[in-house]
């Protein structure tokens, strides 16, 4: 059982209320949430006795509060896939820099025992020569080259780097797929926000979603007990984009791939969705992994499948449908009627 706790990146969704958590389980003695912002008030409030320390894990001096505090178990959650106010550059530095210095941090300290390290799914890449599902044991067909995806890739050889030095310490890596639901603003969930979808004409990716409460329960799971090693963590199930297009009551909007960039930067330039290059072969190609090790070796199984998840996010954010459902039908049966008539 872990008795002081830091945990990275509390001023965001995962790491702020994965902290008010841990502060609410009285097993844990001490829970630290570090930051280079603080949360917001409600957050703050939530975090109950979380104590909020103002630091830059890439500044050495995070492990002056490591030892100081007398941590034992690290949970790095502010790996970061939205661009940060410094673009690319900056956020690449507090993904990458930020992981090495914190291991080396951890290093340095004889009581951590525990490190958890959310990841993700991306790692895999996204390409059409991919196999249908992803195992943990399994090595992308296209490494990544750019964007969050190369990041989690060089984070996580920092962390099996970490692992051969301090061999005494339990690391547990957690490869999220793309979360969602009606508390999580990413990428994904302004991409199904826009009345009118853009999609790659010609193909229909499989998409696999984690519900952001599920994404909690393993993050705390993880931190409470002994369970090293890697795991995909995702909602059973897939659903195809232009499923995922009509459950949202959007429009889908086929582009051929050579207008995708410029789609991408008109997006970007109105501040709606901010696609980089890995997002569009996401959007291409999909992505499915396997969670076997999930649930036998790890005993977790995630409480929403991927439907539920998307389906309590549309709920959530009371998406509107672009067209009435009865127009829809209107036009089914329209349809319907030319083709009976045809036979």
């Amino acid at each position: 059982m872990p008795n002081v706790v830091l945990v990275t990146g509390v001023s965001r969704f995962l790491g702020g209320h994965l902290a008010a958590r841990l502060a609410a389980n009285p097993a844990v003695e001490r829970v630290l949430g570090v930051d280079t912002t603080q949360p917001g008030r409600e957050l703050l409030r939530r975090m109950g006795r979380t104590e909020f320390v103002r630091a830059d894990i890439r500044n050495p001096l995070i492990a002056k509060v490591i030892a100081t505090a007398k941590v034992d178990t690290v949970v790095h959650a502010s790996v970061n896939s939205h661009p940060s106010p410094g673009g690319r550059a900056t956020m690449k530095e507090m993904n990458v820099i930020g992981t090495m210095q914190l291991l080396a941090a951890c290093q340095k300290s004889p009581l951590v025992r525990k490190v958890v390290v959310r990841s993700t799914s991306a790692v895999y890449g996204s390409s059409p020569r991919d196999p249908a599902v992803f195992t943990e044991d399994m090595e992308p067909k296209d490494l990544p080259t750019s964007g969050y995806a190369k990041d989690a890739v060089e984070i996580e050889g920092y962390v099996r780097g970490f692992g051969r030095r301090r061999p005494d310490v339990g690391i547990t890596t957690l490869r999220f797929t793309n979360l969602i639901g009606p508390r999580i603003d990413a990428v994904l969930t302004r991409y199904f926000e826009l009345p009118v979808v853009p999609t790659v004409f010609g193909f229909d990716a499989r998409l696999q979603l984690l519900h952001s409460e599920d994404a909690l329960a393993v993050l705390e799971q993880a931190t409470m007990e002994d369970s090293p090693g890697a795991f995909n963590v995702a909602g059973d199930g897939v659903l195809m984009l232009s499923q995922a297009i009509r459950r949202a009551g959007r429009i889908a909007m086929p582009v051929p791939s050579m207008a995708l960039s410029p789609v991408s930067r008109f997006f970007r330039s109105t501040r709606l969705v901010d696609f980089s290059p890995e997002q569009l072969r996401y959007l291409n190609f999909g992505r499915v992994v396997d969670t076997t090790r999930l649930r036998e070796r790890f005993a977790f199984t995630p409480r929403w499948t991927t439907q539920q998840a998307f389906d309590d996010f549309v709920r959530g954010r009371d998406l509107r449908p672009v067209i009435a459902p009865e127009r829809v039908r209107s036009v089914e049966r329209g349809i319907g009627d030319v083709i009976a008539r045809l036979r």
